[in-house]
């Protein structure tokens, strides 16, 4: 079936693009002498972002509530439990104090607030529900104390990018191949998609299925690419900081921005069940890292088992 080889093309691509962003990531980092950190919280995350991003304005839009909040719900399940549990049985990843510190705080207080604003229904049962355009320009809100912390980090004198060789040196060369990579990754991700859609389809697998396991996943394909290739070539700080950059976007840009945009959204088909396992994916991330400043194996397989245990427990549900 012409799906399948559609599927397989998308995963080579995304692979191989997945390598280069690394390397470009890295060599920008060190040619500008820029904190490796601050280029994965940024350049990297919002780029892997897009396909996200152009989902949840089309669902926003078409006011949709189901699509979007899976979307970035199972986005930030995904990224945590199943990249980063994935990505530490590779290697485990360590975690800078800095990181323990500063980052990883701040993605704890921004999806806490996120819980939050979920939980309408919680305070009133008679009320359903509903993300405002407020709880939208709220996020954002959260978002610009993100950005401030980006920008007072690019000021301080970065260090772990002295002695070091970059992969490529000509910073046109770089520029040229971070943004054909990040392009590449978004594409193939989409052809990822729509093919397993078709598939899906083609086998008559039902319609929650495809939004939950395999857009939500299909989607998170750049960045379980980009963090497990990060891990495997020991740059720990892509790895962590990408998938704190991608959650962080998810939840602040990629949905409050379009509900800042079209106005209200009401939320279908959500419980409480899914609002504190997104609360533990920052939760427990920051408690595992914060143990001995390292991701192990061990914990990586705990992240793997909350996910697969959510995945059947929405399925079956």
């Amino acid at each position: 079936m012409l799906e399948v080889i559609f599927l397989i093309l998308g995963f080579l691509i995304i692979i191989k693009s997945s390598d280069i962003l690394v390397d470009c990531a890295s060599s920008l980092a060190i040619r500008c002498k820029i904190p490796k950190m601050l280029i994965a919280l940024t350049i990297v995350a919002f780029g892997t972002c897009a396909p996200e991003v152009a989902i949840s304005f089309q669902s926003v839009a078409s006011k949709n509530g189901t699509m979007a909040f899976a979307n970035v719900v199972g986005s930030c399940i995904v990224n945590t439990f199943l990249i980063i549990g994935l990505a530490a049985l590779v290697r485990p990843i360590r975690v800078r104090h800095a990181t323990i510190k500063k980052e990883l705080p701040i993605l704890l207080i921004i999806t806490t607030g996120f819980c939050v604003l979920m939980l309408d229904s919680l305070f009133n049962p008679l009320t359903p529900n509903t993300f405002s355009r407020a709880d939208g320009i709220i996020l954002i809100l959260l978002f610009l104390m993100f950005v401030a912390y980006i920008i007072q980090l690019s000021r301080k004198k970065d260090t772990d990018t002295e002695q070091m060789e970059p992969a490529f040196k000509n910073i046109f060369l770089i520029i040229f191949l971070l943004i054909g990579s990040i392009a590449c990754i978004s594409l193939s991700s989409d052809v990822i998609v729509d093919n397993a859609v078709m598939l899906a389809e083609r086998l008559n697998v039902s319609e929650k299925v495809i939004t939950m396991i395999l857009i939500v996943i299909g989607t998170s394909l750049p960045e379980m690419f980009m963090t497990i290739s990060s891990a495997r070539k020991k740059e720990f700080d892509m790895a962590i900081g990408n998938i704190i950059g991608t959650n962080i976007f998810n939840i602040c840009i990629v949905l409050g921005l379009p509900i800042a945009i079209f106005g209200d959204l009401v939320l279908e088909n959500f419980n409480l069940a899914d609002i504190v396992t997104v609360f533990l994916t920052s939760f427990l991330l920051f408690i595992f890292a914060k143990s001995e400043r390292l991701v192990s194996k061990k914990e990586g397989i705990v992240m793997l088992g909350i996910f697969v245990a959510y995945y059947i427990t929405m399925i079956l549900g």
